[in-house]
């Protein structure tokens, strides 16, 4: 890693910026044994877009889309949005470094605005947020880590991707990224196949952390 090269961080938002993928598996397993009777899609649709979920699990209830979408709005107008424990440090940590940072999510723009209604500071403390309407592919596709480099002007040899879900972890992977994994929503050891480190929370993690990660990944 060139460090005269300025970094930049691209974070997930829902498991990795909020503690909030516990209450969508509630809403998602829900839909899921209702619609498909499957007891399980709240697992495998993690980290894709509202489009993606409906084109490839809800064809047949196509009819059925907009009450999912108004219900799915209702759901997240009332979730409780708390920060990871120490993610707040983290950042400060990252700005006194001169680190560009983003969110990076599959979460479309109505749903950030329920975020934002409840931590009205969120769009001040990241240089951008992405968000689905922003990319054309939905993760596992790395389509939306590859826009965040794009916008910054970095190289995947100058990023790290925060990620959750296997979709998400796959989608950084496949930029290229240094990639670490919070065990928030998996479990650490399912996860660890892929990213370059785990993290449970940001508790005591650090920028100088960071860049020993992707020293080991380069050693």
């Amino acid at each position: 890693m060139n460090k005269k090269e300025r970094l930049s961080v691209l974070f997930d938002f829902d498991g990795v910026v909020m503690d909030t993928e516990s209450q969508y598996s509630v809403f998602w397993h829900r839909i899921g044994v209702e619609y498909l009777q499957h007891d399980n899609l709240e697992q495998i649709i993690k980290g894709q877009t509202l489009t993606t979920i409906f084109n490839t699990y809800f064809t047949e209830f196509e009819d059925q889309w907009e009450t999912i979408d108004e219900q799915l709005k209702f759901f997240e107008q009332h979730m409780k949005y708390e920060y990871i424990d120490g993610f707040e440090d983290f950042l400060h940590d990252l700005k006194a470094h001169d680190v560009m940072t983003a969110v990076v999510t599959s979460s479309d723009e109505g749903k950030m605005s329920a975020v934002y209604a409840a931590h009205p500071e969120i769009p001040q403390l990241f240089d951008r947020i992405f968000t689905a309407e922003m990319f054309s592919k939905s993760k596992p596709d790395p389509d939306c880590y590859l826009l965040g480099m794009r916008t910054f002007g970095t190289d995947a040899a100058h990023t790290f991707v925060f990620e959750d879900s296997f979709n998400g972890l796959k989608s950084g992977l496949a930029s290229g990224a240094t990639v670490v994994g919070l065990a928030t929503t998996n479990k650490a050891e399912y996860i660890a196949p892929l990213c370059h480190h785990v993290l449970h929370d940001y508790k005591d993690f650090s920028f100088d952390k960071m860049i020993e990660i992707n020293e080991r990944k380069h050693s």
